[in-house]
């Protein structure tokens, strides 16, 4: 026991790791979070103890450590990694409320969630305030929500379950709420997939690979996040097709998320692409104009509840905010935070002529691109069915929209040649270069040519 004691003492202690400068830090919450967010809260985290690989900071009351926890701890946590990489936990000290018995919680104190004490292994907590009762219903996402309330009901009917959808969508919401309806009776564990990785080499490195996968294998839900992120990493899908086989023949409840369907992900085996298609997939699309005014009323109403304070936002400001956010609920909240921001600060009820003026740099910002919407657009501007430009046949009213959307892709987007080719039906790469080059020659000599690829990056741009 001494053994270990002196050990444990020996790695927090060692002088070859960064030290945490908390001034730094400080200022970096300053310029990360703002100085509303970082006067109102962060400003009173103070930094009790340091070691290796977690931090124990003082909080003055519970109210205000469950209010840490529940909306910033994963950038707070994001944050003083950039500092000191090897941290991957923070827990939390009581310092003014009970100073006669304070009170040391950690961050897996939170939830009754699978937790492993002394273990490298952690995990995304569950959020409690992601849950089904402030989930706002709409036609984009009411499949998905009717599915994850079904999965409480009854375990293994739907397994696995995979919700996909763009980012900012609610994905995580649901997969959070789920977790969330289903922890008192069951075992879940709920992790992103980059932490799924980031716990699987930390066990290869200290050699404890056992416990990594008794610690995985033992949840009768497993949820997990974003499982694109296992995109093209051979070892690691090798362990999860391992691990999803496991839970399945014990009769574990699987759910999964992520930004495509099965089929789609790029650099995934096509055996655990085949298992992830096998159970119910259901999609999370775009939220349309009703949903998005449902969403921001909603959360003004929250922000009125929480800071008790009266909101102003006319009927016509909440259209133009929701009529213009065209990406996602995520950039939707950002966008009304902004505003509602701006009009705290200047003591005013906004016009629609304020919040142009405010967001006129947001919204003139050109959108995501991918190659599933240019794919989309242009299908449906040459009024031809997706499958039919994918697929394999050469006529010339199939060829031609897909070397435009070919030449799209490479213009608009990231991707490299090869991940191009892979979205068109496993093409070559070569087949993208000669698309690339004909569209291009063809724009330069014909003007009916030029016109399709105006319009259809105006359509790219406006969605």
């Amino acid at each position: 026991m001494e053994k270990n004691n002196i050990k444990k003492q020996n790695i927090y202690t060692s002088e070859e790791e960064k030290t945490l400068n908390w001034d730094e830090v400080q200022e970096s919450f300053k310029k990360t979070f703002g100085n509303e967010i970082y006067n109102s809260w962060l400003q009173k985290l103070s930094l009790i103890k340091e070691f290796n690989d977690y931090l124990i900071l003082g909080v003055p009351t519970r109210f205000f450590r469950d209010w840490i926890v529940s909306r910033y701890l994963d950038k707070i946590l994001e944050q003083v990694k950039g500092f000191k990489l090897s941290l991957n936990r923070i827990e939390f000290k009581i310092i003014e409320e009970s100073k006669q018995s304070p009170e040391l919680v950690s961050i897996n104190e939170l939830n009754k969630v699978t937790e492993i004490k002394d273990s490298v292994l952690n995990y995304n907590r569950l959020n409690p305030n992601l849950n089904f009762q402030n989930f706002i219903q709409g036609r984009s996402n009411e499949i998905a929500l009717s599915y994850s309330k079904k999965v409480c009901e009854h375990l293994s009917r739907y397994n696995p379950l995979y919700l996909c959808g763009g980012v900012g969508l609610g994905k995580t919401h649901l997969l959070n709420a789920i977790g969330l309806e289903l922890q008192t009776e069951n075992n879940v564990m709920f992790i992103s997939a980059e932490r799924f990785m980031y716990h699987f080499i930390k066990s290869i490195k200290k050699n404890d690979m056992v416990n990594f996968k008794d610690f995985f294998r033992k949840s009768s839900v497993f949820i997990i996040d974003d499982i694109q992120f296992i995109s093209g990493k051979e070892s690691l899908q090798e362990e999860f097709f391992h691990t999803f086989n496991s839970l399945m023949d014990k009769g574990s409840q699987i759910i999964i998320s992520s930004d495509r369907s099965p089929m789609k992900l790029d650099r995934i085996q096509e055996r655990i692409k085949s298992r992830l298609a096998g159970g119910l997939v259901v999609d999370i699309e775009v939220p349309d104009i009703d949903l998005k005014i449902g969403i921001i009323k909603k959360k003004i109403e929250e922000i009125q509840n929480e800071f008790k304070e009266n909101i102003d936002l006319s009927e016509e400001v909440i259209n133009y905010i929701a009529t213009e956010s065209k990406t996602n609920i995520r950039e939707l909240i950002g966008v009304l935070n902004r505003v509602i921001a701006f009009g705290r600060v200047h003591n005013k009820s906004l016009t629609i002529g304020d919040c142009k003026n405010i967001l006129r740099d947001v919204f003139s910002q050109i959108r995501v691109i991918t190659v599933d919407k240019i794919q989309n657009i242009v299908s449906n501007y040459f009024n031809i069915g997706l499958a039919d430009m994918l697929s394999q046949r050469r006529s010339r009213p199939l060829a031609r929209p897909r070397q435009i959307a070919m030449y799209l892709a490479k213009k608009m987007t990231s991707r490299s040649l090869p991940e191009i080719g892979r979205r068109f039906a496993n093409r070559d790469h070569t087949t993208v270069i000669h698309a690339v080059k004909t569209i291009t020659r063809l724009s330069e000599q014909d003007d009916e040519m030029k016109k399709n690829i105006s319009q259809i990056k105006s359509l790219l741009l406006e969605q």
